[in-house]
């Protein structure tokens, strides 16, 4: 079908190394302020990774995640495909009309930037071998879990648990208190498998190059795994940062 050039935009290439994610947000910010209309079919699989420049494992994941969020419908057969669905979440407010992911709750997410780096830097500076282990431990619970409560508690005290190896009881008390903020935002939308091992994986690298004191490969890292969710909400729940 014809694009103007505001479609167009939505299939240019997705940025590395946040593709699952930024397609999301791509893709589910279309959908909410109209650019991909209710009902309208999505281009084939292959032909919509080929323009998006992913690849189909990471368009089928992305999509999963709008499906489950209710952004996309999934049929099979003839006629079958992907489709916006008839009646898809077009704002992101919540029971009193503000917007869920205002000023407020961004101000929460650059908090978290500048928090969880300042506890990289620290941890890969001070963290000893019984904080590692018990990071590593974490990874392994959250790679066991089978349901998101019990990945997600395992989730928050790995990131506490890194500030923790920051040796700084002040980051712990702040990093408690950011997570819980987090939570609550995460609440609000759906939690994929594919979501959660890729956040997962994260983690495991994270834990090696604290232990190997690689300051730089950390906070990239860190930043990495934070603008992961951060493309999530954006897709799933707001246009943009206030």
């Amino acid at each position: 079908m014809a694009r103007d050039a505001a479609q167009q935009a939505v299939f240019l290439p997705v940025k590395a190394p946040t593709t699952f994610e930024g397609t999301v947000e791509r893709l589910g910010t279309a959908i909410r302020v109209g650019l991909l209309a209710a009902g309208s079919r999505l281009p084939p699989e292959r032909e919509l990774a080929g323009e998006l420049g992913i690849s189909r494992s990471t368009l089928r994941a992305a999509i999963t995640t709008l499906v489950q969020s209710g952004h996309l419908v999934s049929r099979r057969g003839r006629g079958g495909g992907t489709f916006v669905a008839a009646e898809p979440p077009l704002a992101g407010t919540g029971p009193e009309g503000e917007d869920i992911l205002g000023a407020a709750a961004w101000a929460v997410l650059d908090h978290r930037v500048a928090l969880e780096a300042g506890a990289v830097i620290l941890a890969c500076e001070r963290a000893v071998p019984a904080d590692l282990e018990r990071l590593e431990r974490l990874v392994e619970r959250m790679t066991r879990s089978d349901d998101f409560e019990t990945y997600r508690r395992a989730d928050i005290r790995f990131h506490i648990g890194v500030a923790e190896a920051a040796h700084s009881p002040e980051l712990v008390t702040e990093m408690t208190e950011v997570q819980g903020r987090m939570s609550e935002l995460l609440s609000l939308i759906a939690h994929p498998d594919r979501v959660l091992t890729h956040s997962n994986v994260q983690h495991e690298k994270l834990v090696r190059l604290l232990a190997r004191k690689e300051v730089g490969r950390a906070v990239t890292l860190i930043r990495e795994h934070i603008e992961g969710t951060e493309h999530i909400l954006a897709g799933l729940l707001s246009t943009s940062p206030a």
